[in-house]
């Protein structure tokens, strides 16, 4: 029994859990990262390296300077950094999801029109593309004067902003996972009389699911983006990218908060990414790309 206990556990290890292996992997990999910082900054002070970036002080700033920085006040008698900054990513992170939802809504939208009506898709995709050719840093400043003149709130304005980098990959990913199913099975599903509605929710829906949620990943940080963008033209003070906006106009004098604001930033959206990739799991399962519909075998 021992012997045959030794021979399963060899022939099938006991594996971590697939999130543990991912906080092991983003661990090494920041570690790695921060370890390259302080190599290039030792070995670029001895050779003088100017280029691509001096290694100095204040272009690059030792990584536990920048961690320090957050727990230091903003200003002479302020409050803490890290504080300050969190309360800003609760603002931004409002503005994000908003835009995030509206700008997903209307790319699964398009998707599901796309689809059903090709001469739909032949006529608006052509427009569908060429809004994402469009500068965000000039469509903003524009969608905050719009938003002003109907009476919008500013953090209207800011999540419309992102939820315009939202909604390209939706639609483009929806369009794809709902002409993924194998046509098989959508005959099959005709044969059976079922309705257009019956066969986007039961078969089409289903099967882009996969699609859909790798769309929503990459709309998540856009959206994060999108808002702290958004925050610059409309003077919004609450958010993240008021800070980075105040910190890099006094980068010579502070580029540790400067540099401690984006690390800040960067965890909003691995947070919000986080939060997508576990309803993925939830809704997807492990049944992610199994068909869901199979023709049955038919005997001679």
């Amino acid at each position: 029994m021992v012997d045959a206990a030794e021979q399963v556990w060899s022939e099938n290890p006991p594996r971590l859990p697939q999130w543990v292996r991912s906080a092991l992997w983003f661990v090494a990999i920041t570690g790695t990262l921060i370890a390259c910082w302080e190599l290039y900054k030792v070995v670029g002070k001895q050779l003088e390296i100017v280029r691509p970036v001096r290694p100095d002080n204040v272009t690059m700033p030792h990584v536990w300077d920048m961690i320090f920085e957050l727990f230091q006040p903003a200003r002479r008698g302020g409050e803490m950094l890290l504080w300050i900054l969190l309360k800003s990513s609760f603002w931004t992170l409002r503005e994000a999801v908003l835009g995030f939802v509206i700008g997903g809504a209307v790319g699964f939208g398009i998707g599901v029109a796309f689809e059903r009506s090709r001469l739909a898709e032949r006529a608006f995709m052509p427009y569908v593309v060429a809004s994402q050719t469009v500068p965000i840093l000039a469509i903003a400043p524009m969608v905050v004067v719009w938003g002003g003149q109907l009476a919008f709130p500013q953090w209207l304005s800011v999540s419309i902003i992102a939820a315009y980098l939202t909604f390209f990959p939706v639609a483009i990913n929806t369009l794809r996972g709902l002409r993924s199913p194998d046509p098989t099975a959508v005959e099959l599903m005709r044969s059976y009389a079922a309705k257009p509605n019956e066969i986007l929710w039961k078969l089409r829906v289903p099967a882009a699911l996969p699609y859909i949620f790798t769309a929503l990943k990459v709309s998540a940080t856009a959206s994060v983006i999108g808002a702290i963008i958004g925050e610059l033209p409309a003077g919004f003070g609450d958010g993240l990218g008021r800070n980075l906006l105040n910190f890099s106009q006094a980068f010579a004098v502070q580029s540790p908060k400067l540099y401690g604001t984006v690390i800040v930033t960067s965890l909003v959206g691995i947070f919000f990414v986080g939060i997508i990739t576990f309803a993925e799991h939830r809704v997807v399962g492990a049944t992610r790309r199994q068909p869901v519909v199979e023709a049955p075998e038919t005997g001679r």
